[in-house]
């Protein structure tokens, strides 16, 4: 091609010396308008050419980068399935935490179906570090609301007052509350002096109440939650934090914890209230105020979990050889550890350190539900995780730790219920 391009030019520059008639004077003008059409053309090309390469490239890197809430996990699952980097945003498009971010990730992988071992966390460390809830270890109350049908109210909350009904957002039920709503938990039994409860929270509103002991939620010693604040309300006491936290859009999980007089409320990693002497009274009820704003922007509570306490894990393990830990969180069907299960994880590493002579087994248990091989397999991996974890964080000697997995063959009670599923579903402590 190059030898026939320098030819062509050599013809055209001989005819153009030799003195052409008029004739191929003009006929040599149109050939050489031509090629210099052609050069042009073909310059041209090559910045077209660099441009659409560099734009492409700035393409793919966009589109590269896939922007997903992060509670959308199916958003996140199909992202990382097609080989795109995850951008985790909050409700107001701003970028979550590297903790909770890590953490989604962790959970959409693991409703996709993979799994690992590894840690995702390591104790005190980052978002965590004040972060000391553990949960209680046998479940009195636990609700999701899926066995009841939208638009209606709880069969298993106590109805008081109000406008309060069960809808369906960002994949999850809730009870929905946009105006006065008044509601009781029953329990089982009394609450013990050590106890847990847990729950979803959104929506806009003022502070709602919680009451251990009296069936009217605004009188008595109670625990206020509003949008970025949480409080001890009708006491001598008035302890008072922040949430850093918006409950407006983005669901933040609410833990608090119970041990005598002493309380301590949470908003997802953050201690918000910390008061040593509340003085909380207790009964087989726990009632709420939900203290809506509008039908246009309700309250909205949901995922209840109440559990007992107990005692510390070895005294627990010195009288019966033996104890369950529901505070060990795994992402679901993985053995990912979870950030939640810092405080326990660092509890159990702690009285490995302060007692060398102790030797444990680490059981893993399901619920039944799923397949029985595959329930049989995750509480492998999980145990097997949560002995890595003490051996590379607290230098724990391997051969001080067996693992066992059990799946869903012994269970702690009954599967009939979602108290038994979530009772069910733990890590046992077990002295060689």
């Amino acid at each position: 091609m190059q030898k026939t391009f320098v030819l062509g030019a050599a013809l055209i520059s001989s005819i153009a010396v030799g003195g052409a008639p008029a004739q191929a004077q003009g006929w040599l003008g149109k050939i050489k308008d031509k090629v210099k059409e052609r050069a042009q053309a073909k310059v041209e090309q090559k910045v077209e050419d660099g441009a659409d390469t560099t734009v492409g490239r700035a393409m793919d890197q966009t589109q590269n980068v896939i922007a997903c809430l992060v509670t959308d996990r199916s958003c996140i699952s199909k992202a990382r399935h097609d080989g795109k980097q995850v951008a985790v945003t909050g409700a107001d498009g701003k970028a979550v935490s590297s903790a909770d971010s890590t953490s989604a990730v962790n959970a959409a992988d693991a409703t996709a179906g993979g799994s690992s071992t590894g840690p995702a966390v390591r104790p005190g460390e980052g978002a965590w570090a004040n972060y000391d809830f553990i949960p209680g270890e046998r479940m009195l109350f636990a609700d999701d609301f899926s066995a009841d049908r939208v638009g209606n109210f709880p069969q298993r909350l106590k109805f008081k007052a109000g406008n309060m009904e069960i809808v369906e957002w960002q994949g999850a039920r809730w009870l929905s509350d946009d105006g006065q709503g008044v509601l009781s938990i029953p329990l089982p039994e009394v609450l013990p002096q050590r106890f847990t409860m847990e729950f979803e929270l959104a929506g806009s509103g003022n502070a709602m109440s919680i009451n251990f002991a009296s069936d009217q939620p605004t009188k008595g010693p109670r625990i206020a939650i509003s949008t970025d604040h949480a409080w001890l309300r009708g006491d001598s006491v008035a302890g008072d934090g922040m949430l850093q936290a918006s409950t407006s859009k983005t669901p933040v999980t609410i833990r608090i914890s119970v041990d005598g007089a002493y309380l301590k409320v949470y908003a997802n990693e953050h201690r918000a209230l910390n008061v040593p002497n509340a003085n909380l009274g207790r009964s087989n009820h726990i009632f709420i105020d939900m203290d809506g704003w509008s039908a246009k922007e309700p309250r909205m509570i949901g995922d209840i979990r109440v559990a007992a306490g107990g005692r510390q894990l070895y005294d627990a393990l010195s009288d019966k050889g033996r104890v369950a830990t529901h505070g060990i969180l795994f992402s679901t069907a993985s053995a990912t550890i979870e950030g939640e299960s810092t405080p326990t994880l660092k509890e159990i590493g702690d009285m490995l350190t302060a007692h060398p002579e102790l030797k444990l087994t680490i059981e893993g248990h399901t619920d039944n539900v799923g397949a029985v091989g595959a329930n049989q397999t995750l509480s492998e991996q999980r145990a097997a995780a949560v002995k890595q974890y003490l051996v590379s964080n607290y230098g724990i000697s391997a051969a001080r730790l067996v693992t066992k997995g059990f799946g869903s063959s012994k269970p702690a009670t009954s599967n009939d219920t979602l108290e038994g599923r979530q009772n069910n579903r733990r890590v046992e402590l077990v002295k060689m």
